[in-house]
């Protein structure tokens, strides 16, 4: 353990390590152990506290993607709920397969491709029925997406608001093709009604509780593996290409491998994302790659405070949070209390919660 220590001792220094570890305990732990109380018994957690508590551990994870692209490479995406949502199809083909025949028509085949006519699965379903496989399509088809697509927009050297517009209209583009009923994706409503995972069944208390257990621990590691990247040499210079990227180039770095780099790895982070999002919501549609869901993830950066890592967790927290109670108590007037919120801390808050919390702090 003494190694172990020592590195995050230097990651975050003494003061993060027990912040981490408090965290690591509580999800790992003691809210699984509240979840798997009897109903009846005062301090159990329900299913709506716990799926709640996992899908902003996926938004968290999301808004670290999305942090280390435009908090520190300065690339303001307006797309990654692409990203998001592949990562979600991914797993969500397996888990379709998983149903196998106890759909409505009691055939091999999802009831909406029974709905359709359909004789057999397209080819580009062959082999989702592994969940190996699964997990190797929730990282190769959007790290591949956005490879070739990073590439060809760093290699023109488009940035700033012109490379924003694009990474929305990329997504938009997507959203129109699932839509689609023909895709083989399940259209509108795209996949549900998922039964199992691994074998285990997905209404079972235990395995929500361990995909749960599962999610915080991938948040964990990924706070620690871009804190890591962030810190290290690699770090340095994207903060150099965000900060002043002539200079950069002037001083013999390859920027747009950098930055190829960076916004691929951010893509396939939101790509497991959306793979542990969906076996514990139930559902994958079309939806997920709605411009506005993109935006709102650059909301939550923006309001946690970009550049800080910790500040796009908070955000997430923070908005998502919000968000649940405003639309069950005043559901027409979320998109509003959401659009103040970014205008806000725009003109007030440019470093975000964490800044404002900073400076209080360093005022007492």
């Amino acid at each position: 353990m003494g190694p172990i220590v020592a590195f995050f001792t230097r990651l975050y220094g003494p003061r993060g390590w027990l912040t981490l570890g408090g965290f690591i305990a509580v999800v790992l732990f003691v809210i699984p152990l509240l979840r798997l109380l009897p109903p009846e018994h005062s301090l159990h957690l329900s299913d709506y506290f716990v799926l709640l508590i996992g899908k902003i551990m996926c938004y968290a994870m999301v808004a670290l993607a999305m942090d280390l692209i435009w908090g520190y490479a300065g690339i303001l995406s307006l797309g990654h709920g692409l990203f998001f949502a592949l990562g979600g199809y991914s797993m969500g083909m397996y888990l379709m397969r998983e149903i196998g025949t106890e759909g409505q028509y009691r055939s091999h085949l999802p009831d909406y491709m029974v709905f359709l006519d359909w004789k057999e699965f397209p080819w580009y379903w062959a082999g989702s029925e592994y969940f190996w496989l699964a997990v190797l399509k929730v990282i190769l088809v959007p790290g591949l997406l956005a490879f070739v697509f990073g590439w060809f927009a760093f290699r023109s050297r488009i940035k700033g608001v012109y490379f924003s517009i694009i990474t929305q209209a990329l997504t938009f583009a997507f959203m129109l093709l699932f839509f689609r009923n023909d895709t083989g994706f399940g259209g509108n409503n795209g996949f549900t009604d998922f039964k199992r995972i691994l074998g285990f069944p997905l209404a079972d208390p235990v395995t929500k509780t361990a995909l749960f257990m599962i999610t915080g621990l991938f948040l964990v590691l990924t706070l620690l593996a871009c804190r890591y990247l962030v810190i290290s040499k690699l770090g340095r210079v994207l903060a150099a290409i965000r900060d002043a990227e002539g200079r950069a180039m002037f001083s013999g770095y390859k920027t747009r491998d950098y930055k190829l780099f960076v916004w691929t790895l951010s893509a396939v982070m939101c790509g497991i994302a959306g793979a542990l999002y969906v076996p514990q919501v139930g559902i994958i549609n079309p939806s997920e790659m709605s411009p506005a869901n993109s935006i709102e993830m650059a909301i939550w950066v923006a309001v946690g405070g970009r550049g800080t890592l910790v500040g796009p967790l908070f955000g997430a927290g923070l908005v998502n949070g919000a968000k649940s109670w405003f639309t069950v108590a005043f559901p027409d007037f979320w998109l509003y209390f959401l659009g103040c919120l970014f205008i806000l801390a725009t003109l007030f808050l440019p470093r975000g919660a964490i800044g404002l919390l900073d400076r209080l702090r360093r005022k007492t």
